[in-house]
């Protein structure tokens, strides 16, 4: 995890949504976002076990960046990025990473 400034990043402010729905709303945003696109991550809070899931379910597709690490909030930028064989259109018609059946992020958006 790597200190980055994406500044056209979409930004995702977890602080005004409810616990219940925060990691749901945050995985079908992420799996909304296009290969190498970026959605800027902000929280009350260093969210480690979002951050595992986050890396179990989607691995190097994934990537992690810390851009604010402090106690009043903490900012991040989950950026997708290509699929390990290259293949960078593979989405389908409603969005989505592209992932599944074995290439891409897996998610189930697209």
């Amino acid at each position: 995890m790597t200190e980055v400034l994406n500044r056209n990043a979409f930004v995702f402010d977890a602080r005004g949504i409810s616990r219940r729905f925060r990691h749901a709303a945050i995985f079908g945003a992420l799996e909304s976002l296009d290969r190498g696109e970026t959605m800027r991550f902000v929280n009350d809070h260093d969210p480690i076990p979002l951050l595992h899931q986050i890396q179990a379910r989607y691995g190097d597709q994934v990537g992690i960046y810390y851009v604010e690490r402090s106690p009043e909030q903490v900012v991040i930028d989950f950026a997708v990025t290509p699929g390990v064989d290259g293949a960078e259109s593979q989405r389908g018609e409603s969005g989505g990473c592209g992932g599944g059946a074995g290439s891409g992020c897996g998610c189930s958006g697209g």
